[in-house]
C-alpha cells in the first residue's frame, strides 16, 4: 500500500501555498487507496512552537484531512516531531561517519558567502570544498576555535530520477549539487538528513512537495542508499506565487488560514485548489471525497502559479 505524507514546519499559521501542498499529498496518495502520514518538521527549535502545530492539525481537520498515522492521531512510527527524533538521526549520522562518507565543516556562512562557489542553475549554492581533505593538525587548530558542522561528501557520479510530474530529472551529484550538511555546528541535524531517515523509518513510498525542492531529491535519494534504504517516489508540484513574483508566505496575511476561514468554507476552499490545480474548470464548492476522485497528475500544470488575493476577493475585511 503507498504511503504519502504532508511534513510542515510549524513556524507560523499555514497560508494557502501550504494547504495547496497538503491538498495534493493527500489526494495523489488517497486516489490510489493509501494511507497519509502526518509529520511536523519543527527542527528550527527557535521559531517553531507547540501552538502552530495545533493550528496545523485543527486546519487539517476543518478541511476534512485526517491523517491515517502522524501527529494528533499517533501510529507506530512515532514520535511525529523531528524535534522529538535525534536517536534516529544520530545513529544514522554515526553510520555515515563509519562509512567515510561525512567530513568536518568549519565555514562560517560570511565565509561560505564570500567564496566563489559556483552556482547550479536553480540557484543552489555549491561547496567550494574549503574543508574536504583539511589534515588533521589543521582541524585540531579549528576545533580549538568551535565546533564544526559536518557535510556529507556526494560523489561525482550521475543521479538519475523519474519524477512524477515533472519527468525524467539528471544531475551529476558533485558538480551539480556539492557536499551537503548533515549536522549543524549547534549540534542539531540539517533537514537533508532529517526528512530522508524520517521518511524510510515512517514507510513513506511516495513524496509529494513543492518544486523547489525537485533539485535535492537528487542528494536525498544518494542520502537514502548510503543508509541502506530505497528512496520513495518523488511528485513535485507548482508553487503558489503572488503577482508581483513572490513566492507565497507565512508574512502573507491576506493568505494565511486564520483570514480564510473567516471567509471561505472548507468546500469552497477545497473548489479553490481544484480550479487553481485544473482540476476543476470553475471555482465552485467541492467536497474532499470529490476533489480526490477528479486528481489526476496530468491535468496539474508545471508551470507555477498566479495567485491574486485581490481578485478571489480574500483581501477584504473579515
Amino acid at each position: 500500500m503507498k504511503t504519502g505524507r504532508f511534513a510542515p514546519s510549524p513556524s507560523g499559521r499555514m497560508h494557502l501555498g501550504n494547504v495547496f501542498a497538503a491538498l495534493m499529498s493527500y489526494a495523489s496518495v488517497k486516489h490510489d487507496g493509501g494511507r497519509w502520514l502526518l509529520r511536523m518538521e519543527d527542527l528550527d527549535r527557535q521559531r517553531c512552537r507547540e501552538e502552530y502545530s495545533e493550528q496545523i492539525i485543527d486546519d487539517l481537520l476543518w478541511l476534512g484531512l485526517r491523517p491515517d498515522e502522524g501527529a494528533g492521531v499517533g501510529g507506530d512510527h512515532g514520535p511525529y516531531w523531528q524535534s522529538q527524533r535525534d536517536a534516529f538521526y544520530d545513529r544514522a549520522f554515526a553510520s555515515l561517519k563509519s562509512e567515510g562518507l561525512t567530513y568536518e565543516c568549519f565555514c562560517k556562512r560570511a565565509d561560505l558567502l564570500a567564496a566563489s562557489a559556483p552556482h547550479a542553475s536553480d540557484g543552489h549554492t555549491l561547496y567550494a570544498l574549503t574543508c574536504f581533505g583539511m589534515d588533521e593538525e589543521r582541524k585540531a587548530e579549528m576545533r580549538a576555535k568551535g565546533a564544526p558542522a559536518w557535510r556529507l561528501h556526494l560523489p561525482d557520479e550521475n543521479s538519475f530520477f523519474v519524477d512524477g510530474h515533472y519527468g525524467i530529472q539528471r544531475a551529476n551529484l558533485a558538480d551539480d549539487r556539492g557536499d551537503i550538511i548533515v549536522r549543524r555546528a549547534d549540534g542539531n541535524y540539517a533537514y537533508q538528513l532529517a526528512v530522508v531517515v524520517d521518511d524510510a523509518l515512517m514507510g513513506v513510498t511516495e513524496v509529494v512537495r513543492a518544486v523547489d525542492l525537485l533539485q535535492a531529491s537528487h542528494e536525498q535519494s544518494f542520502l537514502f542508499r548510503a543508509l541502506g534504504y530505497t528512496p520513495p517516489s518523488f511528485s513535485h508540484i507548482p508553487l503558489l506565487l503572488a503577482p508581483d513574483g513572490s513566492r507565497l508566505s507565512k508574512r502573507d496575511r491576506s493568505l494565511a488560514m486564520d483570514r480564510i476561514r473567516g471567509l471561505l468554507k472548507p468546500e469552497e476552499l477545497i473548489g479553490l485548489i481544484a480550479h487553481l490545480a485544473h482540476l476543476a474548470p470553475t471555482w465552485r464548492p467541492m467536497k474532499i471525497g470529490d476533489f480526490v476522485e477528479a486528481f489526476s497528475w496530468s491535468h496539474v500544470p508545471t508551470e507555477d502559479i498566479v495567485v491574486d488575493a485581490q481578485e478571489l476577493g480574500l483581501n477584504r475585511a473579515d
